[in-house]
């Protein structure tokens, strides 16, 4: 028999997955074409908390931001399987000399020195619409945290 650790509360489910954003460098992010084709792909991002958004770097031509052109829906996931976060929202394409300096600078310095730059590359912006969060299968019933944008704690 499995024996799983208790299940969290929705606060400090939270706080848990606002400590992954925070501290995580990769997460796999999921799009689709508008004919249904799917892509998903590891993005490195930086979590604003200020803007409660994700921002990521992807050149223009890539699938995932060719993707999020026509209707700006994205699926992300951060953790491993017995630690998901996953976060359904809309993502906006931003031109690197339009994203501000001080979010290009907390980008390069949470990814050691990496910064996107020149024509090749633009910055995706993504505001949550949903966030969901669990360990095991005991914390099912209470995954969702997030709901049209709104923390339900």
């Amino acid at each position: 028999m499995t024996e799983y650790e208790p299940p969290r509360g929705r606060e400090q489910r939270k706080q848990d997955v606002l400590g992954r954003l925070r501290q995580d460098e990769d997460a796999w992010v999921a799009t689709a074409s508008p004919d249904g084709v799917p892509t998903l792909v590891p993005l490195s991002f930086l979590w604003e908390d200020d803007t409660g958004t994700l921002v990521m770097a992807t050149r223009r031509t890539n699938p995932t931001a060719v993707n999020v052109t026509p209707h700006g829906l994205i699926r992300v996931t951060a953790g491993h399987t017995r630690d998901v976060v996953l976060i359904e929202g809309e993502a906006r394409i931003v031109e690197v000399a339009d994203l501000p300096a001080v979010t290009r600078d907390a980008f390069a310095a949470k990814l050691r020195g990496w910064r996107p730059s020149g024509p090749r590359w633009v910055f995706l912006r993504i505001t949550p619409l949903t966030v969901r969060a669990w360990r095991e299968e005991n914390e099912l019933s209470d995954r969702d945290l997030m709901h049209t944008g709104t923390w339900l704690i």
